[in-house]
């Protein structure tokens, strides 16, 4: 254990510890990866790299930059470095700080910088990174290297022999890894970058106060809690829109500020670069606020206080709106709706959007905000409706029915190409127009939040049903995203496409 621990160095340290080689004019190899379950693929791939030269430095990606899935890195970032230096053919071990290793080869500076081809994967690279990589190689006079072992991939070993999914979840990755290549599904996420997507809906400021509980006042029935810090989020349509805009270049945000406390300037400065907003202002009205106060340690959500007017629009301002929507509808050519129900969308709004909108995405919400008041029923038309499980049985007023006719019967009344209900833990029903069901399980492993997956999951899936899609395929879609956003606490982060790939093949493996 103690020569181990001598291989194992801080990854800012290397580049000194690396430097009597050099002097010596010794060749330099280099290695990255993130090494997870260290199998003999990896280790035939460490030995023929070391053939090619004198010192052989293996690095590692951190566990908080491994996208392979929610239930990835099966080891830790010590055990995986540990695992790294017990083999007779490393010489340097050091845990990357960074998302690759670009910032590693410049310390590194490596005569060779050598890559596997893994089986199944190939040299597909979906996020640029090797490419990244080869760039930073030459930019300090060495060059890329790949080796012909087979590194097999470590996701297929974990994937199909470690108990991280139900025997059912099993079932349906197996046979849908038959049907659908990687490619093709992360094709579909590729394709809907040039269409131009119109958001509309209410602004909702998501504030946490995060808490320790003290226990129970001395003096009244109440629970007594510490305030540690707050943290806001851009939530409601705000996040729907982040989220869209990290997949569609041209996204179009039509919503509503109030005139007291707007929280103008945080809004606009929450917003990614190609959100383009318009804001109808409500006179005598804050901007919406939904207060959390959680249990820090636990992340346990204790109460919430709203700061809304709960109001429709005056008949003036509902014709300003409804100026917006005509000048705005025409230029796009997806319109993604979410309704929480707060007063914005009216009667004719609702109408005009209906009538207008190209290809027509509806989420509607029920929360304590609307009182359960707003349901999908009173929307004519949508093309895509994304909805959870208690959304679609209120609408229906049918507690314990068959939600497989549930969902038929409100798909047809809307005339949607696609009805998706979300199920949490039991993951979604997708609904097609010719009433056929797919069911696709959930592949959240770890929940750190629930808060906001919904608009994740909406967000996402509206655009890539816009393509016509088989239904089994957007339920998947649907599932990862909402795995990708459960790890998320509030809307720190918004689906990012390089994380969303990784996990997508990674569970196709």
């Amino acid at each position: 254990m103690e020569a181990t621990a001598k291989k194992i160095f801080r990854i800012r340290d290397l580049g000194q510890a690396l430097e009597s080689s050099r002097s010596a004019g010794k060749t330099i190899i280099h290695c990255h990866g993130v090494f997870d379950l260290l199998h003999i693929g990896h280790i035939k791939h460490l030995e023929a790299a070391k053939q090619l030269g004198d010192v052989l430095v293996v690095t590692t990606t951190p566990d908080r930059f491994v996208n392979k899935g929610p239930h990835r890195p099966a080891f830790p970032e010590k055990l995986r470095a540990e695992a790294l230096a017990s083999l007779a053919c490393v010489d340097f071990v050091a845990i990357n700080e960074w998302p690759t290793a670009v910032e590693t080869i410049k310390i590194v500076r490596p005569t060779l910088y050598v890559k596997g081809v893994v089986r199944d994967e190939g040299k597909r690279d979906h996020t640029n990174a090797i490419s990244d990589e080869e760039q930073a190689v030459l930019a300090v006079g060495g060059r890329l290297h790949l080796t012909d072992e087979e590194t097999f991939s470590a996701s297929t070993l974990i994937n199909r022999f470690m108990d991280v999914f139900s025997p059912k979840t099993k079932d349906f990755l197996e046979s849908f890894r038959a049907k659908h290549p990687p490619e093709e599904v992360i094709g579909h996420l590729q394709a809907i970058r040039k269409q131009k997507v119109l958001v509309i809906g209410e602004t909702i400021v998501d504030e946490y106060q995060f808490c320790g509980v003290l226990g129970k006042s001395s003096k009244e029935p109440v629970l007594a809690a510490l305030h540690n810090r707050t943290e806001q989020y851009a939530g409601g349509v705000l996040a729907i829109a982040n989220h869209v805009s990290n997949f569609c270049d041209e996204v179009g945000l039509l919503s509503a500020l109030g005139t007291e406390n707007s929280r103008e300037d945080f809004v606009r400065s929450k917003l990614n670069k190609n959100v383009r907003p318009h804001f109808l202002r409500l006179p005598d009205a804050p901007t919406i606020v939904k207060r959390r106060f959680l249990e820090e340690h636990l992340s346990a959500k204790l109460f919430e206080v709203y700061e809304m007017r709960n109001e429709r629009l005056t008949p003036a301002l509902e014709q300003e709106f409804l100026k917006q929507l005509e000048e705005l509808l025409p230029h796009y050519d997806v319109v993604i709706v979410g309704d929480y129900g707060h007063g914005l969308l009216t009667e004719r709004a609702i109408h005009l959007i209906c009538a207008r909108a190209k290809f027509l995405a509806v989420n509607v919400q029920v929360n304590a905000g609307n009182r359960g008041f707003n349901l999908i029923s009173k929307y004519p038309r949508a093309d895509f409706v994304s909805l959870g499980e208690p959304e679609v049985r209120l609408d229906a007023r049918k507690l314990s029915e068959d939600l497989a006719a549930i969902t038929r019967t409100a798909a047809a009344r809307v005339g949607s190409q696609y009805f998706l209900v979300t199920r949490g833990g039991a993951g979604c029903y997708c609904c097609d127009r010719q009433q056929a069901i797919a069911e696709v399980p959930a592949f959240a492993i770890r929940v750190v939040d629930r808060v906001g997956a919904g608009d994740a999951v909406f967000a996402v899936s509206a655009p890539c049903a816009a393509l016509g899609i088989p239904a089994e395929t957007l339920g998947f879609i649907a599932n990862v995203v909402g795995a990708e956003a459960c790890m998320i606490m509030g809307h720190r982060s918004f689906i990012d496409p390089t994380s969303l790939f990784r996990h997508i093949t990674s569970l196709m493996k």
